[in-house]
């Protein structure tokens, strides 16, 4: 009998499949899904996995149970080395090992173009957002790009972005290599629905988790897509990657903070926080 799981474990476990088994995987400020995925994967499949922390600039394979509190001892006090943001930003250290990095964008269209800058228009925003960092450096050229979603809705996922920050397969008719860049785009958009991998340079519905619906799918996604050749049902948790992710990975439930917005995100930090200073 299947084990229940939530959506942010399914979220996860999607996650932690996409790692290699040996590379480097990079994590961005305020993820701590992908951070979840990435232990899940060292602690299964990838036990050499290398991770790249932005907070501290450093490199570690040392893992610690992901904390608000402990975040520093984990990326700095285990590191194996430190980088500069320009290193990382640019190709310098991508020759190191196979590199994977998951983006949270704002905004994400058909062909993959993202946009974390603003909302609405760049001169008068409805919206102005935190920026795209690196991103539009490293979609320039990087070959394992991969986008994930924890509220998938159709402001999220639209039909054309508001500012391009990091570019996809196309934007109004202009390919890579229109634009100069090397040819290969962006992988998949993992969500906490389904899975869209991208077949010639567009969107394509590869996998539905089984609590969601192909209805469902449509419902809240901005722009029209076909299924993949490969469609099918996304695999579950199993029951050993539960235990792991709920006992060794994030017993506080830090994940969860991005499957959450606004009043209820507030609140669910402060029960963080709380649980955290309990352990002190």
């Amino acid at each position: 009998m299947q084990t229940e799981y939530t959506r942010d474990e399914m979220l996860t476990c999607s996650i932690a499949r996409e790692i290699p088994p040996v590379g480097i995987a990079a994590q961005g400020i305020a993820t701590p899904l992908v951070s979840a995925g990435y232990h899940l994967a060292k602690l299964t499949h990838a036990p050499e996995l290398t991770i790249s922390y932005t907070v501290g600039n450093t490199f570690s394979k040392e893992l610690l149970p992901i904390s608000l509190r402990n975040y520093e001892t984990m990326t700095i006090g285990n590191a194996l080395m430190k980088w500069s943001f320009m290193e990382a930003a640019t190709q310098y250290l991508h020759h190191l090992k196979p590199w994977i990095e998951f983006f949270r964008p704002a905004q994400i269209d058909a062909y993959g173009n993202t946009n974390n800058v603003v909302i609405g228009n760049y001169k008068n925003p409805k919206i102005r957002l935190p920026g795209c960092a690196g991103i539009a450096d490293v979609t320039n050229y990087l070959e394992n790009i991969m986008f994930y979603i924890p509220r998938h809705n159709k402001k999220t996922l639209v039909e054309k972005v508001d500012f391009v920050s990091g570019f996809g397969w196309q934007r109004d008719g202009l390919s890579r290599k229109d634009m100069g860049l090397p040819e290969h785009g962006p992988k998949k958009i993992i969500t906490e629905l389904c899975v869209f991998e991208f077949v010639e340079g567009r969107a394509q519905l590869l996998s539905l988790h089984p609590y969601s619906s192909l209805d469902e799918v449509k419902e809240n996604t901005g722009f029209s897509f076909e299924l993949s050749n490969n469609f099918h049902i996304t695999e579950p948790p199993s029951s050993e990657k539960l235990h792991l992710i709920r006992t060794k990975i994030d017993p506080l439930g830090i994940r969860k903070i991005e499957m959450l917005s606004g009043a209820a995100r507030l609140s669910y930090l402060a029960e963080i926080i709380h649980k955290e200073l309990r352990l002190l």
